[in-house]
């Protein structure tokens, strides 16, 4: 009698144990760093865990609709998260993000002041000096995408198409500049501002590529994961996107 009375309060002074909760986030991998916070912080003020899931949008998605148990899916650019909306998937969703494209090269490399903005007349092609131009895959990843269009539009890209190495994700194309196996790289700001092995040589103009846009949609109908689209469109996440250097984009 003694024994089971000393163990009943133990049990229900751990109730929460019994009740916490998984939401499942799928996210552009330029999120990482920003997300990463946000989901330590979500744990400590809920009890309940954010399972993060990097990639590129492209690939994300068509996870998500072959039937990849997401919760959330926050893309790089509208188009991946219009095809998920377009199959019936998406039950809320918002435009959560803004970012813009630079050209970095490894830690060491002079960086020019003030910062330039990448025009025709920046000659990338001297700057890889026999090497590769880091980027994204530039079909299917919107970080590549984006950076394709820049240099189409400043009339730099049949010029360097043959030098790009291309990398599943935008982190993937900012390691090969940090390791030093590529002499330049086109990233987004965030990304460079997170990796302390590349300094940022310019930036593309915003007029040379499509807006960048991070949507975020809600998949399935449940409270946590209402809750966690809550959190992560409110101004608590606002502090952090801004932090790592996103733009929030105002609510519709």
């Amino acid at each position: 009698m003694i024994l089971r009375l000393f163990i009943l309060p133990v049990f229900l002074a751990f109730p929460a144990l019994c009740h916490a909760e998984r939401v499942t986030v799928f996210a552009a991998a330029s999120l990482q760093t920003a997300l990463d916070v946000l989901a330590s912080d979500w744990a400590d003020q809920t009890g309940d865990e954010m399972v993060l899931v990097y990639g590129g949008s492209g690939a994300l998605a068509k996870q998500i609709l072959n039937g990849a148990p997401a919760d959330i899916f926050i893309s790089a650019a509208p188009e991946w998260m219009a095809a998920v909306e377009a199959a019936g998937l998406v039950t809320r969703k918002s435009d959560l993000l803004g970012n813009s494209l630079v050209l970095i090269g490894p830690k060491g490399t002079s960086a020019p002041e003030p910062l330039p903005e990448i025009g025709r007349g920046t000659d990338i092609a001297s700057q890889l000096d026999g090497g590769k131009l880091a980027m994204a895959l530039v079909d299917a990843v919107p970080a590549g995408q984006y950076g394709k269009a820049a240099l189409e539009t400043l009339g730099q890209w049949d010029g360097l198409a043959g030098d790009v190495a291309q990398a599943d994700n935008v982190r993937a194309a900012l390691a090969l500049v940090s390791s030093g196996a590529a002499p330049r790289g086109i990233v987004y700001l965030t990304d460079a501002l997170a990796e302390p092995g590349v300094v940022v040589l310019g930036q593309f103009p915003s007029d040379s590529h499509p807006r960048i846009v991070y949507p975020i949609g809600q998949i399935t109908d449940r409270a946590i994961t209402a809750s966690a689209m809550d959190y992560l469109t409110g101004p608590e996440a606002a502090k952090t996107f801004v932090a790592q250097g996103f733009v929030p984009l105002p609510a519709p």
